[in-house]
């Protein structure tokens, strides 16, 4: 198979590159693994992460913390299907990607640009920049406003533009980490993963204290896929497409194939990319947005105390008062909400810095590259200019930003078919056939859901209420 020259790295220049004795001897354990019986292959590959968790972490935010308040609280159990199927079709496409990458080596943006079309790489790199820079402002107002709650609950009463401060001072510390030494990037991983589970966590503990009233509406809600009704002034279809572009939003599918190759993995990691797709994104996010819909559920909904749209996400933390001593439930569930923020806006740094290096042609490492980095930080603002953060206002955010997707998966999709770029690695037969389909049906899911949106806002039936 040929090779673009000019699109071909290996690693990322001017990034910290992988130490070729660890490659190997990751190769050499990556060939134990695969000859393992199927069980204890994926223990294997489960206990040793990836980048996957990095997607995790930009993800779970704002967006996904607004969308399953709202859809606990108002529709119950019934949404939450939601979140398998838009990880789901998330998780096909950067499988996608992650073939791609590895089997050939290539800059993404630029395999995109010359094997896809000018459009989808513009398309794709903007839709990722824009994005990191939108939702950093509900990053830090939903931070913020946790934080406060926090020390309500001690007795104290924070400003929010210090806690805003805080919080960048946190992003930018721990983007900065991210490819400037080794040791640093290592732990700023394992930093991400502890807090991606310590949010199961802290929503886990929340729902067993609540407990299941009835566990046939909870299976139902995840096998019926249903849309329920508008009811307080939110609508079901609405709530149900911000769930599922919140679920894998353009910045994540840029960022994650600059990740694999900042590893320095290649086509021996294709299993281990898919295996971490699985444990390191599909498991953590389905199981944290699914424990905040259900622990929404079992209090607001089941109570019949939702009072609308307008719910905050301090609203929400409160709601917990009382079901672990006097403040512990409020305490995690505040908790649970701020590990979602901190992580997400490290990515968002991560992936404004990415996305403008790509775009201007800087090298990775640079002044200029970590300079860019900044650009998502006037989102400290949100932290007092949208101090009465109510979350259904996200919703919509995500949709807008989520209209980007059909246009980036039409891309992913080109390339998967592309025998002039993946050569002898294009998959063929049965299997090029059903990648092909799976890719075409998730597009078309997509596309059916914003396409409904969009005639459903024009003609003003989305938002009635009962």
């Amino acid at each position: 198979m040929q090779r673009d020259e000019a699109t071909t790295i290996r690693g990322l220049p001017g990034v910290v590159p992988p130490d070729p004795a660890a490659l190997a001897a990751d190769r050499a354990q990556l060939l134990a693994i695969s000859a393992l019986p199927w069980p204890r292959r994926a223990l294997s590959f489960l206990a040793r992460g990836g980048p996957a968790y990095l997607q995790s972490a930009l993800t779970l935010g704002g967006g996904t913390a607004s969308a399953a308040v709202l859809s606990g609280a108002a529709f119950g159990y019934e949404l939450l299907w939601v979140a398998p199927l838009g990880m789901a079709i998330g998780v096909l496409m950067l499988a996608a990607l992650a073939h791609q990458t590895l089997s050939t080596g290539a800059n993404p943006l630029a395999a995109m640009r010359a094997h896809a079309g000018a459009v989808y790489a513009w398309g794709w790199a903007l839709g990722a920049l824009i994005a990191s820079v939108i939702w950093h402002f509900p990053q830090y107002a939903l931070g913020a406003a946790v934080l406060a709650d926090l020390g309500a609950g001690a007795g104290m009463e924070l400003p929010r533009l210090p806690l805003g401060l805080a919080i960048l001072a946190w992003s930018i510390l721990s983007s900065q980490m991210y490819g400037s030494r080794a040791r640093w990037m290592a732990w700023l991983e394992r930093v991400v993963v502890l807090l991606v589970w310590a949010t199961v966590v802290c929503f886990l503990v929340v729902v067993v204290a609540t407990g299941i009233p009835d566990w046939g509406a909870l299976a139902r809600g995840f096998t019926a896929f249903s849309i329920p009704a508008p009811r307080g002034g939110v609508s079901g279809m609405e709530l149900a497409l911000g769930g599922m572009a919140a679920a894998v939003v353009v910045n994540m599918v840029f960022l994650y194939p600059y990740s694999l190759l900042a590893r320095g993995w290649g086509r021996e990691h294709r299993q281990r990319a898919r295996y971490d797709l699985g444990f390191g994104l599909f498991v953590p996010y389905v199981l944290a947005v699914s424990l905040v819909v259900i622990a929404m559920a079992n209090t607001v909904h089941g109570s019949g105390e939702f009072a609308g749209r307008q719910l905050s996400p301090v609203e929400a933390a409160r709601c917990f008062t009382g079901v672990l001593g006097p403040e512990l439930g409020r305490v995690l569930f505040d908790l649970g909400i701020l590990g979602m923020v901190l992580t997400t806006v490290t990515m968002h740094m991560v992936c404004a810095g990415f996305a403008c290096a790509e775009l201007c042609g800087w090298p990775f490492g640079s002044w200029r590259h970590r300079l860019a980095m900044l650009l998502p930080a006037p989102g400290v603002l949100g932290s007092v200019l949208w101090q009465e953060l109510s979350v259904y206002v996200a919703v919509p955010t995500s949709i807008l930003v989520g209209c980007l997707l059909p246009l980036v998966y039409v891309g992913i999709l080109r390339l998967h078919r592309s025998r002039r770029y993946l050569g002898g690695d294009r998959p063929e037969g049965w299997r090029g056939r059903l990648w092909t389909a799976g890719m075409a049906l998730a597009i078309l899911v997509v596309v059916a859901f914003l396409g409904w949106y969009v005639a459903a806002k024009r003609f003003g039936f989305l938002g009635a209420s009962r």
